[in-house]
């Protein structure tokens, strides 16, 4: 009988077989030169790339690759269409009064409502898409993928497991078939990393480039993170089932306590199988700012012991996927570098440093206002990451701006001395940004505990640090009528556009003619929350003429409290009727039109659903739901 040839790397030679024995020793015996044993035809498939087929896995690497960058392209093309229709409306229906805007206000595409309606704006299904998945008052299960990113999901899922069952299946030594699962599952793992570290980075580029929101791709980090997960156990059990058979339970531990290249995949393994355990969603949610921190650090262990794991593969030059894991480390190096710049930058000059004034609110919440010792470009819809001194300073957590102001030099023009250069008073040299956080849990909970202490006035200053702005890809600037919906503190995301839109209007530089603000509120005391913002908004200039505001109150204290003051400004008792109130908008509609929602998901699921039910109409409604699925 002739002893079976290894396979080397690429593709299967057409080296035949050792039949399988019929009792196959479980370690390695020692044999003269040119006689096989049984054990001969398992030990070689233990470690290396004997049995790994390299040709396929570079082949499924590359389509891999191929789709992602496919879908991007589309999304890209798509994205350019989108800013250049925006463009041309805007242009066109800017010096336009309202009644003058039916053109835009009829879809140019008989398909596109029904698209909306059945797969863009799409639950899963029924209506529940942001609303949580409640297990218990301190635990849920986390929100459910729309239609469209569930086929995408889907996609990907579907193609990790074709790719992986394209194997040899006919081979009839069985170690060299867990070669090759080990091989494929490994290097699937490792491809879909790249994109996991571009999601999860709050500086990602695509995020503006092919306006997708960070939230989906936050959605999409976790299920690309549990695929990983899972080809990466494949990959370890592939491993251990050809070692055991050659070398016991006793072989696995030497090797894995002796061997630098399988130790490293082992502790790998063990880093992202506690990430997934972790990442489960009613524990996750439970301990998120713990979850968070133990997450990066695992994430480092996994890149360490994956780079050591392909260098000491005993492979001239490592693993083919060592350039990949090199790409990996630097994405997430550029990004975490690029954030510690950023917030040195934007927290320290030759003004000082951030400092932050914080009101303890009724309703248990803060209203924050840091002045920045440096100028910021805010946009409408875009939000920062904040810490402070004091208050578990090493986290940093998203919150919606919601007002800003710029500070002006106000020194004298003339020079105080003669060799002080002139000075422009109108120079903008700091800009003061407010925004209003609901107390829950851990970090928000301890900083309106610590305003609610402070004497008097419940106010305390101090240190914090402003990383940001992110967002703010949506222009709602070419739609004639818009629908902002906000349910408690949703109301800063909303009025930084409702800011925006009506000096827009006063201005000449947007289409907008009407919008409509619905702030759905628990009790007449969280009006406090806004009330500075909101009186400078009533005091703008012609904002009669095209801003409606319409208070809900759900639980008020009092119903005296909840009395309409004008025509323009309107309270109402209980919850509102979103569908009815939406169609409503509908039959008055002006151009085409936009609906936002920002708060509690099951605000933002019944805004959604009102919104698929008004595509039947066939005027262009578009939605934009802001939202932070965690």
């Amino acid at each position: 009988m002739e002893p079976a040839l290894p396979h080397r790397g690429l593709g299967y030679a057409a080296a035949p077989l050792q039949p399988r024995a019929t009792t196959i020793p479980t370690t390695t015996t020692a044999t003269p030169a040119g006689v096989a044993t049984p054990s001969s035809t398992i030990s070689q498939y233990s470690t290396g790339l004997d049995g790994v087929n390299q040709v396929n896995n570079m082949l499924f690497t590359e389509v891999l690759w191929w789709s992602l960058g496919i879908v991007g392209l589309i999304m890209l093309v798509i994205r350019i269409g989108e800013l250049s229709w925006a463009k041309l409306r805007l242009v066109s229906a800017m010096p336009l009064p309202a009644e003058k805007q039916d053109f835009w206000k009829r879809t140019q595409w008989n398909k596109m409502p029904w698209l909306k309606k059945q797969l863009l704006y799409a639950p899963l299904w029924r209506k529940r898409h942001n609303r949580e998945i409640r297990l218990s008052g301190a635990a849920n299960m986390g929100t459910l993928p729309s239609r469209f990113h569930a086929l995408l999901l889907l996609g990907y899922l579907a193609s990790n497991i074709a790719y992986m069952f394209v194997l040899h299946w006919k081979v009839e030594n069985k170690y060299a078939l867990c070669a090759e699962i080990r091989g494929r599952s490994g290097t699937l793992a490792v491809v879909s990393m790249v994109p996991l570290i571009i999601f999860a980075g709050r500086n990602n580029p695509l995020i503006g480039l092919l306006n997708v929101s960070f939230d989906t791709y936050n959605l999409l980090h976790r299920w690309m993170g549990r695929i990983a997960i899972v080809e990466i156990i494949i990959h370890f059990i592939s491993w251990a089932i050809v070692q055991v058979a050659d070398g016991g339970w006793s072989g696995v531990k030497d090797r894995i306590l002796g061997e630098p290249f399988i130790s490293s995949g082992t502790v790998g393994t063990v880093a992202m199988f506690l990430i997934l355990i972790l990442a489960f969603s009613p524990v996750r949610h439970a301990f998120y700012e713990t979850f968070l921190n133990v997450h990066i650090i695992l994430a480092l262990i996994v890149f360490v012991c994956t780079w050591v794991h392909c260098v000491t593969a005993g492979v001239p030059g490592g693993l083919p996927q060592t350039s990949w894991i090199f790409a990996i480390v630097a994405i997430w190096v550029a990004e975490r570098t690029a954030r510690m710049f950023r917030l040195a930058y934007l927290n320290w000059s030759s003004h000082g440093f951030t400092h932050a004034t914080v009101e303890a609110m009724p309703g248990e919440a803060c209203r924050v206002t840091m002045r920045l010792p440096r100028f910021v470009d805010v946009k409408p819809g875009q939000h920062a990451y904040l810490r402070f001194a004091g208050v578990n300073c090493w986290e940093s957590h998203p919150f919606s701006i919601a007002w800003f102001e710029h500070h002006h030099r106000d020194d004298e023009m003339l020079p105080t001395t003669e060799k002080d250069k002139p000075r422009n008073p109108a120079q903008v040299i700091g800009t003061s940004v407010s925004f209003i956080i609901g107390a829950h849990t851990g970090f928000t909970r301890k900083l309106f505990d610590a305003a609610s202490r402070a004497p008097g006035n419940r106010e305390i200053s101090m240190r914090a640090a402003f990383e940001g702005p992110y967002a703010g890809h949506h222009n709602l600037d070419s739609y004639g009528h818009c629908v902002l919906f906000a349910g408690a503190t949703g109301i800063t995301h909303q009025m930084s556009y409702v800011r925006h839109l009506v000096n827009g209007y006063n201005a000449g530089t947007a289409a907008t003619r009407r919008v409509t603000l619905v702030w759905i509120l628990r009790d007449y005391e969280i009006l406090e929350w806004a009330r500075p913002f909101m009186d400078q908004i009533l005091k703008m200039p012609n904002r009669k003429d095209i801003l409606e505001i319409r208070l809900f109150v759900t639980r008020p204290k009092n119903a005296n409290q909840v009395v309409s003051r004008s025509a323009t400004v309107q309270m109402f008792p209980g919850r509102p009727n979103i569908p009815m109130l939406l169609a409503k908008e509908v039959g008055e509609q002006r151009g085409a039109m936009c609906v936002t929602v920002c708060g509690p998901g099951g605000l933002a699921d019944d805004v959604r659903d009102a919104v698929r039910q008004v595509q039947a109409q066939r005027t262009v409604v578009d939605f934009v739901e802001e939202s932070f699925t965690w």
